[in-house]
């Protein structure tokens, strides 16, 4: 048996070692694209502070770990796919067939159609290369313009900032990161950020990139009307699964590869995960793609399972977001923004940063969010995750969203008097 992983990043090495812990004779090949040892995108910014060094990027750290274990490596970037043959074609002309294919291939930034976005200065966030020429472009003080405060976007922020950087943000939403966090609690983050010094534009976008003059090498002018100059521009706009290759293909997809709840796609033997992966929302069923790095592993470990023989399942998919912004802590999970008819409350307290927000469907807790608050969080994802019925304990969180620990404790206590 021959299994093909596309894609090296935290899916691909996890596929991998599990398919070999689940048959310890089959052929693993395991292709990335950037001619680089498997790494994740998660610690740029920490080789961006200059906390690590490009090794400790490197999600194996030694260098014959993948050898050992008898995986192969190649380095390649697919550009067409055969289903019927089971072949895979690569950029450089040569194809490789196999029995079991599975596509971990991931995301690729999206660029916005702004002029002068190709300058030399302009740089993406996502790749070893881009760090690269950021740690070059960026010593302190350069006057940096950075689009996006998404959840990537905050991640680069606080980097850019480690870096002693004259930092300006520019968010299209409302609020920062609009799709982690509900109106009160972006703008709570928007306060906590600026008040570290750094420039906050929300509801606003970059309409050009021009030549500079002599004080500054370019003059971003945002939609605002306003005009920037800066030394670089950092574009953190979101990202989209890489599927190109797939078309033509009878592979069913949306946003991204659909897969039931076995990682499985509408092609016999081919399986994603992670990035590309659109799997069914863990309450309502619709096609969802959370690109997050846990819900990639989850997903690499039962596609590979399944590839093995077996038979896994996970039980949908449950967005997590875990967020530090500059000291302030933010979460959301599940449904956080909530349900047409369901209850909701919320908790602001401005002064200490503090916030959370519930969002329930009858008395089960399908959604929360959270900023400034670090002791005991993970039990909402637990709740959310376990689906576990409140009872009377949803009306003692309407009442004080913020003592949700003693209602996870009660509940618990409940459920193990009514066992006994």
């Amino acid at each position: 048996m021959k299994y093909l992983i596309l894609g090296n990043g935290p899916a691909g090495v996890v596929a991998a070692e599990t398919l070999r812990r689940n048959d310890p004779v089959g052929e693993i090949v395991m292709v990335g694209s950037e001619g680089l040892p498997p790494y994740s995108r998660m610690a740029i910014p920490y080789f961006l502070e200059g906390n690590i060094g490009e090794p400790g990027m490197y999600l194996r750290k030694t260098a014959d770990h993948f050898a050992q274990l008898r995986i192969t490596e190649r380095n390649g970037r697919a550009v067409g796919l055969d289903t019927a043959a089971r072949v895979v074609r690569y950029a450089d002309g040569t194809s490789e067939s196999y029995d079991k294919l599975l596509i971990a291939t991931g995301s690729r930034p999206v660029n916005p159609p702004i002029p002068g976005l190709d300058r030399p200065q302009v740089q993406n966030c996502w790749t070893m290369t881009d760090a690269r020429a950021i740690a070059e472009l960026t010593k302190p003080g350069s006057r940096v313009l950075q689009l996006g405060a998404g959840f990537i976007g905050c991640i680069i922020m606080e980097a850019l900032a480690a870096r002693g950087v004259d930092l300006t943000i520019v968010e299209m939403g409302d609020r920062m990161v609009p799709r982690m966090m509900t109106e009160k609690a972006g703008g709570m983050i928007k306060k906590w950020v600026e008040e570290k010094g750094i420039r906050v534009r929300t509801s606003a976008g970059v309409k050009s990139i021009d030549d500079g003059d002599a004080d500054a090498p370019l003059k971003v002018t945002l939609s605002t009307g306003e005009v920037l100059p800066c030394d670089v521009v950092i574009v953190a706009a979101g990202v989209a699964p890489n599927l190109d290759f797939l078309a033509g293909t009878p592979i069913t997809m949306g946003r991204g590869i659909r897969v039931d709840n076995g990682m499985r796609t509408s092609v016999e033997g081919v399986y994603a995960a992670g990035d590309v992966a659109e799997g069914c929302d863990f309450f309502t069923g619709e096609p969802l793609v959370s690109a997050i790095q846990p819900n990639a592993a989850d997903q690499a470990r039962v596609a590979a399972v399944n590839m093995a023989g077996g038979d896994a399942l996970l039980p949908g998919v449950l967005p997590v977001n875990v967020l530090a912004t500059l000291g302030l802590i933010s979460t959301s999970f599940g449904q956080w923004w909530g349900m047409e008819g369901g209850d909701n409350v919320e908790h602001v307290d401005t002064e200490r940063s503090r916030y959370v927000s519930l969002q329930f469907k009858d008395d089960v807790l399908i959604g929360a969010t959270s900023v400034g608050m670090t002791q005991h969080v993970g039990v909402l994802r637990g709740l959310i995750q376990t689906r576990t019925p409140l009872g009377r304990w949803k009306d003692f969180l309407m009442e004080n969203p913020t003592r949700f620990p003693e209602a996870y404790l009660g509940c618990q206590q409940s459920a193990s008097a009514h066992l006994a």
